[in-house]
């Protein structure tokens, strides 16, 4: 598939690029992506290779976990991309972006975006979607924030993420086990 879309923008009909360091992947992201999944015929998951921003995962991590996670969505195409996000998007044949927002916290920051983004490439457009009421305070910042404290994340995040998080930060992968009143 990759060869695929290198360079050549044969017609995949309408495709968005959900790019971001997804550092890690939540359901926050997870519901964008399966919600994107229906209005776009394809979805690139672009997942970002930032030199200013310290990642916990390595970028193949990333793309390691978004496949195993993803690997029921022929539809979606996890990628990864290092530079400008304009440049990659001239590789592909997408014209718009995809952009979640948790809260109007996040649109000043993402409009600016877009429209840095607009201004450099004016055939792209971003899309904004709103994420689910479930996950609207759900960030990957907090995510390791609190998997790093020893904290639950469950429910939060995949089981193969809680998992990935554990073993980054050396804790004991537990069995989730239900506390009563009477424990």
């Amino acid at each position: 598939m990759e060869k695929k879309m290198k360079g050549d923008k044969t017609d995949m009909g309408k495709v968005a690029i959900y790019p971001g360091s997804f550092d890690p992947l939540t359901y926050g992201h997870i519901d964008i992506v399966e919600r994107a999944l229906v209005i776009f015929d394809k979805v690139i998951l672009a997942i970002a290779q930032d030199a200013e921003k310290k990642s916990l995962f390595t970028v193949e991590e990333r793309v390691e976990m978004a496949k195993m996670i993803f690997k029921d969505s022929p539809n979606l195409i996890v990628d990864s991309f290092k530079g400008l996000l304009v440049t990659y998007v001239e590789k592909t044949n997408a014209m718009v972006l995809l952009r979640g927002l948790r809260a109007t916290s996040d649109f000043e920051y993402e409009f600016h975006m877009a429209s840095m983004n607009r201004s450099l490439s004016t055939h792209l457009d971003t899309l904004f979607m709103m994420t689910s009421k479930d996950y609207f305070f759900v960030s990957s910042r907090t995510i390791k924030e609190v998997a790093k404290l020893g904290g639950t994340v469950e429910g939060l995040v995949p089981d193969l993420v809680a998992r990935r998080l554990k073993e980054k930060f050396k804790l004991p992968v537990t069995k989730k086990r239900l506390i009563g009143w009477d424990d």
